[in-house]
């Protein structure tokens, strides 16, 4: 990760308690996302847009439309039990790769609430993962 972008995810970090998870009016719903490190076994924190439906909480392994995934969704794969902060409230989940024939559906409803994630999936020829945090319990 290069230091520009570390940078940047610690003041969304830093905004996103500051604020009780609140990032501003009109802002995409966010939420933190600590994994465990599929090598190091280190824990890692990621500033995440955010996606409901029917009560189900959504984040998309977009990475920009970059070539490869991000890391932090090698992490859940490799270690799928996360902790999730959002909306207030912070709790254990099950990281879930949703698979393709939910995925294309849920991905286009995603893509119309927020029109940049059609935009990487165009960028790039890797089908961006979506994953479904399933809270713990």
């Amino acid at each position: 990760m290069t230091e520009e972008l570390t940078n940047y995810n610690q003041q969304m970090i830093e905004q996103f308690r500051a604020n009780g998870g609140k990032m501003g009016a009109g802002a995409m719903s966010m939420l933190l996302l600590t994994t465990t490190g599929a090598k190091s076994g280190r824990t890692y924190l990621n500033p995440l847009a955010a996606f409901q439906e029917d009560g189900r909480l959504f984040v998309i392994a977009s990475k920009a439309g970059a070539p490869r995934n991000p890391d932090w969704y090698h992490n859940l794969v490799a270690h799928p039990s996360v902790t999730v902060e959002h909306d207030g409230e912070k709790f254990d989940a099950t990281a879930r790769v949703v698979p393709d024939d939910e995925r294309d559906a849920l991905f286009a409803r995603i893509v119309e609430q927020a029109a940049q994630f059609g935009e990487y999936q165009e960028k790039t020829s890797r089908k961006i993962p979506v994953v479904e945090l399933q809270r713990a319990g």
